[in-house]
């Protein structure tokens, strides 16, 4: 069952008031973080395109509607058209990508009739709210969110610009930031990603499945990743393409609280 949102927002209390600490504009982009507010940031954005925000309820057998329990832990961003949606999902911590916890899926599907989404993307905590915005803001503007416009190239064409180098090996789907600190990558999708590709389901088991994007960030080679997304094999190349151009955009962004794990990596400047 579900009901609609409350105002108050959905933060984990340990995480400091963004509000009371002074702000620098900071980068690059991709190694600053959440900045604390990853579901604020995006919570907005879909509410200026319109969607439509519930949360999760939960009655047991013979209960009155009166006595029903809210569960706050997950909340659903439907659009006006119900072709695509954002879940928040990050306290239920459902499943990991790279060792860290989901925060966002966001899904798309053919029809308002069709019983399942045709794709789904994954976002955990630290990857920057402007990127994932960016991502949903392109999603909006399609018409039909679940057909294919591009080919791949376009998503390496993007980040090649904004001075990302082209893998040797795999100049086609493999690209990084020159520090080698965050990757994307088009190859094997990782377990559990939701999708309804019909390869999918014909694979055989020693054969790979349908290829789809990843992108992640780690400090150094094995140490613990900062934030990891992933793409089924479906979602369309543009879109992947809008989120890859945000994350390799040189422009600073505004930032109050910063990850400890790429702080010395960042250049500040005070805000205001």
């Amino acid at each position: 069952m579900e009901a609609p949102l409350y105002p108050d927002p959905l933060l984990d209390p340990s995480t400091p008031n963004p509000g009371a600490l002074p702000a620098y504009w900071v980068g690059p982009r991709h190694l600053a973080g959440d900045d604390g507010r990853l579901y604020d940031a995006v919570a907005d954005t879909l509410a200026g395109l319109g969607w439509t925000s519930l949360v999760r309820g939960r009655q047991e057998p013979n209960q009155a509607p009166e006595d029903r329990q809210v569960v706050r832990s997950t909340v659903l961003h439907i659009s006006p058209d119900t072709l695509r949606w954002a879940q928040w999902v990050l306290p239920d911590e459902p499943f990991h990508l790279g060792e860290l916890p989901i925060a966002w899926q966001i899904s798309a599907r053919e029809h308002p009739d069709s019983p399942l989404a045709r794709w789904s993307a994954y976002f955990t905590p630290d990857i920057p709210g402007e990127v994932l915005c960016d991502f949903l803001l392109a999603l909006a503007a399609r018409d039909q969110p679940a057909t294919a416009l591009t080919g791949p190239e376009l998503v390496m064409e993007v980040v090649a610009a904004h001075g990302w180098l082209r893998d040797v090996d795999q100049p086609d789907a493999v690209a990084m930031h020159p520090t080698f600190t965050s990757h994307l990558s088009l190859g094997e999708i990782p377990p559990l990603i939701q999708d309804t590709d019909p390869r999918a389901l014909t694979v055989e088991p020693d054969e790979a499945g349908p290829a789809g994007w990843q992108a992640w960030a780690e400090t150094t080679m094995g140490a613990p990743y900062l934030w990891a997304a992933s793409f089924g094999a479906s979602v369309p190349h543009d879109l992947v393409a809008a989120f890859a151009n945000s994350l390799s955009s040189t422009a600073p962004v505004l930032r109050r609280v910063l990850p400890e794990s790429t702080r010395h990596r960042l250049l500040r400047a005070p805000a205001g």
